[in-house]
């Protein structure tokens, strides 16, 4: 299926869902996430980094910041052009890049890629998702890292609830939520109301077992994969947060 007939490729969707996706609470979690980042991977100082659906670039320019040679790819243009528009105004030098994560890759290029905030399962098939680990794993230098961070579906099923309301900046915010298959995956249902202004936009993840990412990156070409339940390298539990796997490639 063409990217352009596809909900994550129509650039309206991740527009009207920025306010709620990208937050000045999300923007100020990044220094966090980065620093546990560096010390999970082992990553050295100044060493080029990937930001692979980077969005507007909140952990792209925190790299960028602390000196590392940054590269975010995105296929959200209104993105991109903020994440630039950031890092000319903070004085960075991050470059960012429109492209489909299934094909772009820039062989061994970084000693660490990102993947985060659940940027992760929502192509049509296994086998795209299996594409983009694969053009991760070509873009890293041997024994280079990934760092990925989604929901798993072990905290997924603990933690699932049918939907909720809330409201935000003004707005009404309403969410359903249905699994689908066999716990295949979720979906997502968000129902922004400002004024007399409604969105009402669905959409399906999937979700993927601590095991099932473990054997999806094997699969790709990494080398070793290690998951954690939290940031700071709590084991991936039943008191899991998240699911945060880290996966390098074969050394030379």
């Amino acid at each position: 299926m063409p990217s352009s007939t596809l909900w994550f490729a129509d650039d309206g969707f991740w527009t009207d869902y920025a306010p709620l996706l990208f937050g000045g609470e999300r923007w100020a979690e990044a220094p966090a996430v980065v620093d546990a980042i560096l010390a999970l991977s082992g990553t050295p100082a100044h060493a080029p980094v990937l930001d692979l659906c980077c969005g507007p670039g909140r952990h792209a320019l925190e790299f960028a910041a602390r000196g590392h040679p940054v590269v975010g790819v995105d296929i959200t243009e209104p993105y991109l052009a903020a994440a630039r528009d950031s890092a000319a105004s903070m004085g960075l030098a991050a470059e960012f890049i429109h492209a489909d994560a299934r094909t772009w890759s820039q062989p061994g290029a970084f000693a660490l890629a990102v993947n985060l905030f659940t940027s992760f399962g929502y192509f049509e098939t296994r086998a795209e998702d299996q594409a983009m680990l694969a053009r991760l794993a070509e873009s890293l230098i041997p024994g280079g890292t990934l760092v990925m961070d989604l929901v798993g579906k072990e905290t997924a099923a603990r933690d699932f609830i049918e939907g909720e309301w809330f409201e935000r900046d003004g707005k009404l915010v309403l969410t359903e939520f249905q699994v689908v298959g066999a716990w295949e995956g979720l979906r997502n249902r968000w129902v922004i109301v400002d004024g007399s202004r409604r969105v009402d936009r669905s959409w399906v993840q999937r979700l993927y077992a601590g095991t099932e990412l473990r054997d999806a990156l094997l699969g790709a070409g990494f080398a070793s994969v290690d998951l954690y339940g939290t940031w700071a390298g709590a084991p991936y539990d039943q008191k899991a947060e998240r699911l945060v796997a880290i996966a390098r490639t074969p050394a030379d």
